[in-house]
């Protein structure tokens, strides 16, 4: 199973999260967020990165020449959607991109079935919520495009490896306070999620 650390702020957190096994690295463009990034600073760290680490740049309610300008100059390689867009929208961007589902219901998680797509818990802010996913809404579901955010901790995170998920995303279940992780609970959640 593939594993985002999301809210990455600063160098150390995201050479600890590499370290301790993460596929991608999260970087916050929405500035309400208490863990947002500004693109200057998210381009010093990817400067600094090893290769072969999924960089994703999360976006909320931006256009896409916003998107774009912004995936390039940090070197993003995905682009994370966290709002209602179309098939043109998505083809105006030159990044690749996941879309995210926030989901009030079991019928929600079968929005983009046909895609990769992270599935969060609704909430009616964007981000670390620290909200859970019901995981009986998958139930019988096809999972293997799915990446599951919304709540997961390293307490909890072994309790999804039955779905089958694509990958993990895990945010404030790794902090040791808004925008800084602790070093401990990634290695910690990184180890229970590939555990099998």
């Amino acid at each position: 199973m593939r594993i985002k650390i999301c809210g990455i702020t600063n160098l150390e957190d995201a050479l600890n999260a590499i370290e301790a096994g993460a596929d991608a690295l999260g970087f916050v463009f929405y500035k309400p967020s208490p863990r947002y990034i500004s693109p200057d600073d998210a381009k010093r760290i990817v400067d600094k990165l090893p290769p072969f680490v999924e960089r994703v740049g999360l976006f909320v309610h931006e256009d896409a020449q916003t998107i774009n300008r912004i995936c390039s100059q940090t070197k993003m390689s995905l682009a994370q959607i966290h709002f209602e867009v179309d098939e043109a929208f998505l083809d105006s961007l030159e990044t690749q991109s996941i879309l995210v589902v926030r989901a009030k219901s079991a019928d929600d998680i079968a929005q983009f079935s046909d895609r990769y797509r992270l599935v969060d818990a609704y909430c009616e802010a964007y981000g670390g919520s620290g909200k859970r996913v019901n995981l009986e809404w998958f139930d019988g579901v096809d999972c293997s495009k799915i990446i599951l955010a919304g709540g997961l901790d390293s307490h909890n995170v072994a309790s999804t490896l039955a779905y089958n998920f694509y990958g993990v995303d895990v945010s404030s279940g790794t902090e040791s306070q808004k925008g800084k992780k602790d070093s401990q609970k990634v290695r910690d959640f990184i180890n229970n999620a590939k555990t099998i």
